[in-house]
């Protein structure tokens, strides 16, 4: 079994030599606006998935999963010859469309706020159907309730 830690490691180390090389040795015109995220491997160290977000449309989006998959031999030699492995691990890009998720997630949450805020005004405009007590109040189970409690107190005498 592999250490987490050391599993932990070398995904950090693949981030950072995926995101080096990106920048200053791949030279592709394809190649948009890049920001390596993130980097996850396999508990044996021969599979290893690189999330990217890429700036701009969904065109500048396209050509830059080209890009990638064109300079992924490149890639996967350098991140084996730094890592010192026996088996260099497969690289796999993926779009991490975290930011389209986070909007996502905002629209939701005004949304909810709108409607709590409706529900709130609804209430407060609101009154009873009937009366503010529904229940029906028998006044001689009150009475006989309290002098159930009075009788049920020890008195000064019990407790000598």
């Amino acid at each position: 079994m592999t250490d987490p830690a050391k599993v932990r490691r070398h995904a950090e180390r693949i981030r950072e030599l995926v995101a080096s090389v990106v920048r200053s040795q791949i030279k592709d015109p394809r190649l948009g606006m890049i920001t390596i995220t993130d980097a996850r491997i396999t508990a044996d160290l021969r599979d290893a998935t690189v999330f990217y977000t890429v700036l701009g449309d969904a065109a500048a989006q396209a050509s830059t999963a080209a890009a990638l998959e064109s300079a992924k031999g490149m890639l996967r030699s350098t991140v084996g010859k730094a890592l010192g492995l026996r088996h260099s691990p497969t690289l796999t890009f993926v779009l991490d469309d975290v930011q389209d998720q986070v909007k996502h997630i905002d629209d939701l949450l005004a949304a909810a706020r709108t409607a709590d805020a409706e529900v709130q005004r609804l209430a407060a405009q609101s009154s009873y159907a009937g009366e503010a007590q529904p229940y029906r109040v028998d006044e001689d189970e009150d009475e006989d309730a309290e002098d159930a409690d009075e009788s049920d107190a020890p008195s000064a005498t019990d407790r000598r």
